[in-house]
């Protein structure tokens, strides 16, 4: 059994894992909807920024970002490399990773709109901006949300790779534990005591991120048809 000093770790592992999920899950979310909708622009150079920018955020390693956002980008900046920057950069390297996929996803969701609804609303003389807002995403985030969902969780299990760059997340403090216990020789707790409750930490944040995702797309869907009758 865990002691109450050793949980009260792990929750604020948990909350270390929570702020770097939300604001790496808020930056990858923005930047998916721009690139998304910039691949899909009438203007070649921004159909090629966003191209280059997917190719680059999929293709590299997430774990390679990380540590070059955490370590290399104070080299090359001549700073130095605090706690705060590395929570920054951690935050970045995953919302960057995020946005590539996510972008993908938002491409697809906006392509999977039949045609004839775009159409109609050029021919209501909408502008871009509105044809987006009011008609193309409305319909494209039901479409979206399932595989948004899952690349949340994703990035969510992900963040444990910000425990390699110093960051008190909850893997960093389940490891913590386990080396405590391995030094002091405590029978208070096992490994397997530590990193199971670890393990179930991680799986209710993602069964609350699935519910939240699932009862969204109830949410949208009800709307959306409740709206056409």
């Amino acid at each position: 059994m865990l002691s109450g000093n050793q949980i009260q770790a792990l929750l604020e592992g948990v909350w270390m894992t929570v702020r770097v999920f939300a604001l790496a899950g808020l930056l990858g979310t923005v930047l998916a909807l721009l690139f998304g909708i910039m691949s899909l622009a009438e203007n070649r150079l921004l159909r090629w920024i966003s191209r280059i920018y997917v190719e680059v955020a999929r293709g590299a390693s997430a774990i390679v970002l990380l540590f070059y956002a955490a370590f290399a980008i104070p080299i090359i900046l001549g700073m130095r490399s605090g706690r705060t920057f590395v929570f920054t950069a951690a935050v970045v390297a995953l919302g960057v990773n995020m946005g590539g996929y996510g972008a993908e996803v938002v491409r697809t969701g906006i392509q999977s709109v039949p045609r004839g609804q775009t159409e109609a609303a050029t021919a209501l003389n909408l502008r871009f901006r509105d044809r987006l807002r009011h008609v193309t995403l409305p319909q494209a985030l039901i479409v979206m949300l399932p595989p948004y969902g899952n690349l949340s969780i994703e990035v969510l299990k992900a963040t444990a790779l910000v425990s390699l760059v110093g960051l008190a997340d909850l893997t960093a403090e389940a490891q913590n534990l386990r080396v405590q216990r391995a030094v002091s020789g405590s029978r208070a707790a096992t490994s397997l005591a530590i990193f199971g409750t670890a393990l179930v930490f991680y799986f209710v944040m993602a069964q609350l991120l699935a519910v939240f995702f699932r009862w969204l797309e109830r949410r949208l869907a009800g709307d959306w048809y409740r709206g056409r009758s």
